[in-house]
């Protein structure tokens, strides 16, 4: 005879009324559960190996970011910065670096002279400094300002007008170059036309020189800057009152006045990461 012994009053462990159910045999010892087929310690195996891979993408990422900044510049990187800093010089030079106050021009026999600066005109729009002829083409190529100032020559019988017109970039400022109008004509009302417009400066030899003075002009380019001239007599004297052809050409100097004004602000300068004045 067997001594005393317990005897289960219900159900047993991993049964419902007798009949096993799934996963019981788990919960009590049995074969640990899945998700997605893996174990939970194969799961916590997948994390730390993608924690791994996180942290190396990072630092990878990091590395390259880092020497990207304390690269040196590359040479395109120089050119753009090059070319940045010169379509800038209109609104970062002083006006008198622009237009100095005195130019040197040849005449005959290499003989050198200065023209002296008879005033700047304030900063123009690229409508009303020009004819609206030339207005047209500067501001279909995006011309950004026009800047001005006259000058006389030695001995201050003939003035000039150089205009500076401002583009974003050295090739728009060719496409409105090359599209200017050409073979200018003379008008009794307004002068050589159409042309950059004249400015005068009271008290001085250009008190005088209007449009209707204007007898001759020129332009050229210059990097971003296309350079626009029109010349006249300090006396006012009026396109139609030259009846008879000047000898040789006293207007001239006009074009060496523009090319000594742009030949500085057009130059290209090497970025100096060391200097102050660049940011690298």
């Amino acid at each position: 005879m067997t001594g005393p012994h317990y005897v289960p009053q219900g159900p047993m462990p991993g049964t419902v009324q007798g009949v096993p159910i799934q996963g019981a045999s788990a919960f009590y010892g049995g074969n640990p559960a899945t998700v997605l087929g893996l174990r939970a310690r194969q799961w916590m195996v997948v994390a730390i190996v993608l924690g791994c891979c996180y942290a190396m993408v990072c630092a990878v990422a990091g590395v390259a970011a880092w020497t990207t900044l304390t690269r040196e510049p590359t040479t395109a990187e120089l050119e753009r910065a090059a070319n940045a800093e010169v379509a800038r010089r209109w609104q970062v030079w002083p006006a008198g670096r622009i237009f100095p106050e005195r130019l040197p021009y040849t005449v005959r026999r290499d003989k050198t002279e200065y023209a002296s600066r008879l005033g700047i005109a304030a900063e123009g729009n690229c409508q009303n400094t020009v004819d609206p002829e030339i207005a047209s083409v500067l501001s279909r190529h995006g011309c950004r300002a026009v800047l001005r100032a006259t000058y006389a020559d030695q001995l201050q019988g003939i003035v000039v007008t150089v205009g500076v017109a401002a583009f974003p970039d050295a090739w728009k400022a060719d496409r409105a170059y090359r599209e200017l109008p050409k073979n200018p004509a003379a008008d009794r009302s307004s002068g050589v036309r159409p042309a950059l417009r004249a400015v005068s400066f009271p008290g001085t030899a250009s008190a005088r020189f209007l449009d209707a003075a204007r007898q001759d002009r020129t332009s050229d380019r210059g990097g971003p800057y296309v350079m626009l001239t029109t010349a006249g007599h300090s006396d006012g004297r009026p396109a139609a009152a030259i009846t008879k052809r000047l000898p040789g050409n006293p207007y001239a100097f006009a074009a060496q006045l523009a090319d000594a004004v742009v030949r500085p602000l057009s130059a290209r300068a090497v970025p100096d990461c060391s200097s102050r004045e660049w940011r690298c």
